[in-house]
């Protein structure tokens, strides 16, 4: 997930206002005076409780300034903020500030009711209201979470709590007081202990979670202390640095690729120094059916990616040259436009690393890239496909990387019988749609609701929040995303994978060990394992996992039965 990205709007300026210069926003996170980064260590709250927060995110929107010359209030009104607790600062900007004397600042936490309802696919790849940049909309049900605070408590119970509905929308006012120059830094505080440790005590174990239902008591509080978890720390200013701008070098040989988006798909960060060309997808295409990328002329990319398993593998893993077997199942590479890192554990930040290291593992297809631009350089009909793709026929490396990741970025989907009943075009019969009520609906049953929770980890158009996980398994050996970024914090947990085409993509889970959706779903209801890592909104469940009756479960995987795209079962690209 992208750290922190902001949109900038007009000011709504009074006659005679000169624009004089640039606002940034410094936020920081506190407990108790100190600071701290998410995830914590274990802190101490005022009801005797050991929590430690494992995911703090907010958005922030239409911060005022308050003129105290001519006391007027000077509003951004469509300018957002997505915050991530994770980083140790985060910097918000306001661009084209009048100069004026200033008197207080009041911000948003949360988005006005035009804003919440509105489609949250509009919105640029970098947008902070864009899903894949705050992945803090509840989609398909509607609106944004407007702050989500997660974690354990006494390092076995989770708690889950999401603030949203514009009726929870909260005005934070923070006195100030500044002349305006030509750059001026606001640092904030933001307490978290204030949320939990007011007057009465909040206890996460009575209190595990919300989902901001009306007269829910755990949103009512929470509102109530966010009002108050800011405070200035310090007002510097400065004169305005003018930065050199930077530019990007566009590589547009060949003819543009019409990238289909579908309707209610967020829009991509395609590449920008490459963009899709038709020469260089075709290049890819094939450099990914070749097997002379491997060292033995065996393997290719496709021996393990099956295009009519979405590019998986029907097998637990998959044999490389010498038919080595590999540690990890065969992931789908379906809709990877959205993605921001790949494999297993995201130890590749882009398409174009994560092509090139299967060549190179000495269990999948063992060769140099040397060697693999040596032999394909001796083919003259490569030579002219390079020469086409890039302009010249010079082959390298990176360009090998290149081209596979165009190919990958066209692999979508995005036609099941789920989509063409949301088109009102076909019809989910009774148990597929108890089946998607069951996936949408938490399961907090001092509430009243009995769902499968599927939503929290699996939600938006692609069914996956594209986030790490821990998800109960019971894992000895692989660390998963600790042994990237040899955090305690991170042990066992993996990517979320996409749910479309589940039904094509057996055996599941990173090892491969559940053979059918029945026992996944199985796994969920019976065999979570317990450890401080357990994401939160497992973690919150009563020992055993979730209760779901044996029609719940037959009705639950035909739901995800009806998340199967027909192209992956009739043709092969």
């Amino acid at each position: 997930m992208r750290s922190l990205t902001v949109i900038f709007s007009c000011l709504i300026l009074l006659p005679s206002l000169t624009v004089a210069g640039t606002v940034t926003l410094e936020i920081r996170h506190l407990w108790e005076g100190k600071e701290i980064t998410i995830p914590t260590e274990a802190i101490e709250t005022a009801a005797g409780e050991h929590i430690d927060i494992s995911r703090l995110a907010y958005l922030l929107s239409e911060p005022t300034l308050l003129s105290k010359t001519r006391q007027t209030r000077i509003a951004r009104k469509n300018w957002f903020a997505y915050v991530d607790g994770g980083n140790a600062v985060s910097r918000l900007v306001l661009d084209g500030v009048p100069e004026d004397s200033y008197g207080g600042l009041q911000i948003y936490i949360g988005l006005d009711e035009a804003t919440d309802l509105a489609d949250p696919n509009q919105y640029p790849a970098m947008h902070p209201l864009n899903p894949l940049v705050n992945n803090l909309h509840w989609s398909p049900q509607g609106g944004y979470i407007y702050i989500a605070m997660e974690g354990h408590a006494q390092g076995d119970l989770g708690f889950s709590y999401h603030l949203g509905n514009p009726r929870n929308r909260v005005t934070c006012e923070i006195p100030l007081e500044f002349e305006m120059a030509d750059s001026t830094t606001i640092s904030l505080d933001f307490h978290l202990d204030r949320i939990f440790n007011a007057d009465e005590p909040f206890k996460t174990r009575e209190q595990t979670s919300t989902h901001s239902r009306e007269g829910d008591p755990v949103a009512k509080i929470l509102k109530e202390r966010l009002a108050g978890v800011f405070s200035l720390r310090s007002i510097q200013q400065s004169e305005h640095e003018t930065k050199p701008a930077t530019s990007i070098t566009r590589n547009t040989v060949g003819t543009p690729y019409s990238f289909k988006l579908k309707k209610g798909f967020p829009i991509p960060a395609l590449p920008l120094d490459f963009p899709l060309t038709n020469e260089r997808v075709e290049l890819g295409r094939r450099l990914f059916h070749d097997a002379r990328l491997s060292r033995t002329g065996n393997v290719s990319c496709a021996s393990c990616h099956q295009a009519e398993h979405a590019f998986s593998d029907p097998i637990r893993f998959s044999s490389g040259v010498d038919k080595k077997e590999g540690t990890r199942n065969s992931m789908s590479l379906v809709n990877l436009a959205w993605k921001e890192s790949f494999f297993w554990d995201g130890r590749a930040a882009s398409l174009r690393e994560q092509a090139l290291m299967p060549i190179q593992d000495h269990l999948e297809m063992d060769e140099s890239l040397e060697n693999v631009v040596k032999k394909l350089s001796s083919e003259s009909e490569y030579l002219e496909l390079f020469r086409t793709a890039y302009g010249d026929s010079s082959l390298s490396a990176e360009r090998i990387g290149i081209a596979i990741e165009q190919f990958l970025l066209t692999l979508t989907s995005y036609d099941s019988k789920f989509d063409r009943d949301a088109k009102g075009e076909g019809s989910l019969t009774e148990q597929e749609l108890k089946g998607l009520e069951l996936f949408m609906t938490e399961f907090d049953p001092r509430r009243g609701f009995h769902g499968a929770d599927c939503f929290h980890c699996h939600s938006g158009p692609f069914f996956s929040n594209h986030r790490f996980h821990n998800n109960g398994l019971k894992v000895d050996i692989d660390k998963g995303l600790e042994a990237v970024t040899g955090k305690e914090t991170d042990r066992g947990k993996f990517v979320t994978p996409s749910l479309r085409n589940v039904a094509l993509t057996a055996p599941y889970m990173h090892d491969g060990r559940f053979a059918t959706l029945e026992e996944v779903v199985e796994h969920y209801c019976t065999e979570i394992e317990r450890s401080p890592t357990l994401d939160p909104n497992l973690a919150k469940h009563p020992l055993g996992g979730i209760s779901l009756s044996k029609d719940d479960k037959s009705a639950l995987v035909a739901f995800l039965q009806t998340l199967t795209d027909e192209q992956f079962t009739q043709t092969t690209p």
